[in-house]
């Protein structure tokens, strides 16, 4: 306000000195304070600009997100897992499932040893055999040319198995030698049991090693909490009854078992695969 009484002081000393009239002071006057309302006008009208781009933006970023939203089940898939053509041809989804943590009740998996809870487990695809990795896969997936190759004129690709099954294999035979099953199983002489002591000693303590290391590199940043029982005298107790996000594991099964390769019980050629093209090592690795 003191700049603008100022001004107006100014213009009309300025005119009065000039003996100018008092039609063309007002004018004058007029003049100046229409200049000065222009900025204000420009800077309101840049804040309203401003604003609509950021509405735009925000409107276009929106409409974007729900466009690709479906692919965030694929993308966390394939940033979480190596290449393989599993996440190329089925379409991963993850969902909410509550796990079953109780500690008394049983549930088939947990069961005494018996034909009931191997069918059980070998449901769960822990015996399928190796599937087929076409060729162009292959590299993606880090297969090479030191692994197995099938011929050509039998389908090409190399024999591989899903890890999240042999994992399940793994576990399997944890069960399968436990102190009140392995008597069991060793009686039957069957699987990794019909081979000699030590040799099921080092395939049990591979798999222990490879579920730890499995569980270390997928390690569950979830929370287990605890509850009250025992209504007479409460006591806590951790609550393993937890939700988890969980993909669509019957489908990845279901693919595993549609593409397993035939039984090379007698049955294959005895061309069936290629000879080494690459390393041969001088012991098992």
């Amino acid at each position: 306000m003191k700049d603008e009484h100022y001004e107006d002081a100014v213009d009309a000393e300025s005119l009065l000195s000039h003996s100018t009239s008092t039609d063309d002071q007002q004018k004058r006057i007029k003049r100046n304070k229409e200049r000065r309302k222009l900025p204000a006008c420009a800077l309101s009208a840049g804040l309203l600009a401003s604003h609509l781009l950021t509405a735009l933006a925000a409107a276009w970023a929106g409409s974007h997100w729900w466009r690709y939203a479906g692919d965030v089940d694929d993308t966390c898939a394939k940033w979480t897992t190596h290449a393989s053509p599993v996440t190329q041809e089925v379409a991963v989804k993850y969902s909410n499932v509550a796990y079953n943590g109780s500690f008394f009740h049983q549930t088939i998996y947990r069961g005494d040893a018996s034909p009931e809870v191997d069918a059980a487990w070998s449901a769960l695809g822990v015996d399928y055999r190796a599937m087929r990795i076409p060729e162009e896969y292959a590299e993606a997936a880090g297969l090479t040319k030191n692994h197995v190759k099938i011929r050509d004129k039998y389908g090409g690709g190399y024999p591989a198995n899903m890890e999240g099954l042999h994992h399940l294999h793994c576990l399997n035979l944890l069960r399968k030698s436990s102190w009140y099953n392995f008597e069991y199983y060793k009686k039957m002489g069957e699987g990794p049991f019909k081979n000699e002591e030590h040799v099921v000693k080092v395939h049990i303590t591979h798999c222990l090693d490879i579920i730890r290391q499995q569980l270390m590199c997928t390690a569950d940043t979830g929370v287990l909490g605890q509850v009250w029982w025992n209504t007479e005298k409460p006591t806590p107790f951790v609550d393993f009854n937890t939700e988890h996000r969980c993909k669509n594991f019957d489908v990845l099964r279901q693919w595993a078992e549609k593409h397993q390769l035939p039984e090379a019980d007698g049955h294959l050629p005895k061309d069936y695969l290629e000879p080494p093209a690459g390393v041969v090592y001088p012991e098992i690795p």
